[in-house]
């Protein structure tokens, strides 16, 4: 359904080494720079991060997270304990099993140094 996903960020070094880390831990190779924007590439799309193209400061979305895909709930804590130490906040509880109508899941979710919110998420099997 997505080609990619992009945020903005006012300090792109600061959020390269905030994402460089917090995805490493998911097992995302570090970013890549382009355009005045760097590239994080997997099987499942493209996420990317770079200053507003209008020169405005980058502001969070109110409501919107961004969601990805962790292989085990050890990758979801590293992403989670390594994130905060980068530059992130926690925010929504500390890490955990939620349930609800899509089943169980296991999910932690940050705030980026720009304020943008995220979370990495792993099924466990059923």
């Amino acid at each position: 359904m997505f080609s990619h996903i992009m945020l903005g960020a006012n300090d792109l070094e600061i959020s390269r080494n905030f994402y460089d880390a917090a995805l490493g831990a998911l097992g995302v190779k570090p970013g890549s720079f382009s355009h005045d924007k760097y590239f994080y590439r997997g099987p499942g799309g493209v996420f990317a991060i770079t200053k507003p193209i209008d020169g405005a400061i980058a502001t969070h979305a109110n409501g919107g997270t961004i969601g990805f895909s962790a292989k085990s709930i050890a990758d979801v804590d590293a992403f989670h304990a390594i994130g905060v130490a980068h530059g992130g906040n926690s925010c929504e509880g500390d890490p955990g099993y939620r349930d609800g109508v899509a089943g169980t899941i296991y999910i932690a979710w940050l705030r980026d140094p720009a304020g943008n919110k995220i979370c990495a998420m792993h099924r466990p099997a059923k």
